[in-house]
């Protein structure tokens, strides 16, 4: 990679980073974590929380986004 193609591939890293922090400051992603493959027990004394739907959800965008920036960069 040539240092233009890293410089560019910082900004854009960088502007993805704000808008996520913006959408997540203004509460657009409320709903992540109340997926209905969501695992939650809530006894008396303990609550186990697994994020089992979330997480498949995120792997699957983190994947998508990975695969596009590889593809614009190669």
């Amino acid at each position: 990679m040539s240092n233009q193609q890293i410089g560019l591939l910082i900004i854009f890293i960088g502007l993805l980073c704000i808008v996520g922090g913006a959408l997540v400051w203004i509460g657009a992603f409320a709903w992540f974590g109340r997926l209905p493959g969501d695992i939650r027990i809530e006894g008396e004394h303990v609550k186990i929380y697994i994020p089992f739907a979330s997480m498949l959800l995120l792997s699957l965008a983190l994947s998508l986004l990975l695969g596009v920036i590889n593809r614009l960069f190669r």
